[in-house]
């Protein structure tokens, strides 16, 4: 059974994504596994996707192995200027 993820581009990674939001099943239930499927068809992104923060269901989390469970969302935040 595959595990559905949707995930969402903010800004600059929404340019590297190609998309501002994707329905993926990345072979990897994790963030990187889903950088890594997006990254399949936008290598580009690689070097945006290492520099961004991450939300799941609302909650950040930094950690790049966090597990990913069938139905969650992932916003991809890449860094932001100002204040």
């Amino acid at each position: 059974m595959s595990v559905q993820i949707q995930a969402r581009f903010f800004a600059a990674a929404r340019d590297a994504a190609g998309a501002e939001s994707l329905a993926l099943a990345p072979q990897s239930p994790t963030i990187a596994g889903l950088l890594a499927a997006v990254g399949a068809t936008h290598p580009e992104g690689e070097r945006i996707f290492g520099r961004c923060s991450f939300l799941v269901n609302g909650r950040s989390t930094s950690d790049l192995a966090h597990p990913l469970a069938d139905g969650d969302r992932v916003d991809v935040l890449p860094p932001f200027a100002g204040g």
